[in-house]
């Protein structure tokens, strides 16, 4: 016997010849099928893109095809600035490719401290947490702050993330109507007094490119004596007169709780963060599982994170540059007489909504085909059973790109009938 108590034989695991006719991949076969029925149509799989080469934040090589990029989020064009990728390269050199641990163990280095404190700096708080996702972020802050017996009051059409945050705590989940601050108002009026209440929302939402009315769902959660965490994920580096989000844009900045975001947006790497002025809230890093039981992220790129939030701090022009692109985009689309998402250019995301997915998918081949990748977005993951084609704006888009975008669109939105 080993140490284990097991005989040391040979064991065969040899699979079966022919899967079993029910197993636990049973339940996923609606899926396959539905993909593969996708694929049968001779459509490229919209889930499996390859980027074969990155020529720069707006243009790739995707199936041996030069591309406009216009789905990637890299709302700011920081991920081929010389300084980003100068401190990524040093940190490389210095520290090597990884950290094998977690921030509670051998996981912090010297630019895990950078970057919280150029977090600190960017929003003028006193607290910054790193995480290793801007989905952990959420994941972890939720269900570290509200616990049994306690509520969390979301939108509904909040993001998956803060869905699974929910689902990881222990606390009562309460949904109000999307952007609905009547809504939001009448759920916190029913509940009980005595629990603490966290109510989460969004700045930007990330499928129609809508903004939240902050400034009076605030209002209402404080008088209802809850606090407020906002994601700001799809709104850093543009928003507000510093580019700290929605939040600061609607003149909150002192009455928001808790900011969480992403690296993986404007910033132009991977990671997430939640900043803070409350006292106590170093205090997350003790108790958050999210936190502690996840290794840390490599000192390249948080090294990369530090030195493009620090220019961030100071990109004006770009802010500028990016909402000129947006309104460029959304104005020739809708003159084109194209269902958008917003009535006017809320933000850097532009939703065209079509009838159904046979339209949607043979659309976003054309566009691909034509040299344009978009976003294809279906149910469950868009509100309200909608199909649609997400555009990303960059700040780095070119005027003539934005020729030759609205010229593919109205092709192939003419071949599809999504337009006359």
């Amino acid at each position: 016997m080993t140490e284990t108590g097991f005989q040391n034989e040979a064991i065969d695991f040899d699979p079966p010849a022919v899967a079993p006719e029910r197993d636990l991949m049973s339940k996923f076969d609606g899926l396959i099928a539905e993909r593969q029925a996708l694929i049968d149509t001779g459509v490229t799989d919209p889930f499996a893109i390859v980027m074969e080469q990155v020529k720069s934040p707006t243009e790739a090589v995707i199936a041996g095809r030069d591309t406009i990029l216009l789905g990637t989020y890299n709302y700011m064009g920081m991920t081929f600035d010389p300084d980003v990728i100068a401190a990524g390269k040093q940190a490389l050199d210095d520290f090597g490719s990884g950290t094998n641990g977690s921030r509670m163990l051998n996981g912090t280095f010297h630019d895990h401290i950078a970057v919280e404190q150029a977090l600190r700096d960017f929003y003028a708080v006193s607290g910054a947490i790193v995480f290793s996702t801007g989905y952990m972020a959420n994941l972890g802050m939720i269900s570290t702050l509200a616990g049994k017996g306690e509520y969390v009051i979301l939108d509904a059409d909040s993001h998956a993330s803060i869905y699974d945050g929910c689902q990881q705590g222990n606390a009562e989940i309460v949904r109000f109507r999307h952007n609905s601050v009547e809504d939001l108002d009448k759920r916190l009026g029913r509940l009980p007094k005595e629990p603490a209440k966290l109510v989460v929302l969004e700045g930007v939402y990330s499928m129609l490119g809508d903004v939240a009315p902050l400034k009076e769902m605030v209002a209402v959660a404080k008088q209802h004596g809850a606090m407020v965490l906002s994601d700001e994920a799809h709104s850093m580096g543009f928003f507000g007169p510093h580019g700290r989000g929605v939040y600061e844009d609607q003149g909150l900045g002192d009455q928001v709780d808790f900011i969480v975001g992403t690296f993986s947006k404007s910033v132009g790497t991977v990671g997430g963060f939640c900043v803070s002025n409350h006292p106590k809230f170093e205090a997350i890093r003790l108790a958050c599982r999210a936190y502690i039981f996840t290794a840390s992220l490599p000192p390249s790129v948080v090294a990369t994170a530090a030195a493009s939030i620090r220019k961030l701090m100071h990109a004006d022009q770009k802010r500028a540059q990016l909402w000129e692109n947006a309104r460029a985009l959304h104005g020739n689309l809708k003159a084109m007489g194209f269902k958008l998402g917003t009535d006017t250019p809320e933000s850097a995301i532009i939703a065209v909504i079509l009838d159904d997915q046979q339209q949607a998918v043979t659309m976003w081949q054309l566009l691909l085909d034509a040299g344009l990748y978009v976003n294809m977005a279906r149910p469950p993951a868009t509100p309200a059973g909608t199909f649609l084609l997400r555009c990303s704006l960059c700040a780095e888009h070119t005027a003539d790109q934005i020729v030759r975008v609205t010229e593919m669109f109205r092709v192939a939105g003419q071949a599809v009938g999504a337009i006359g």
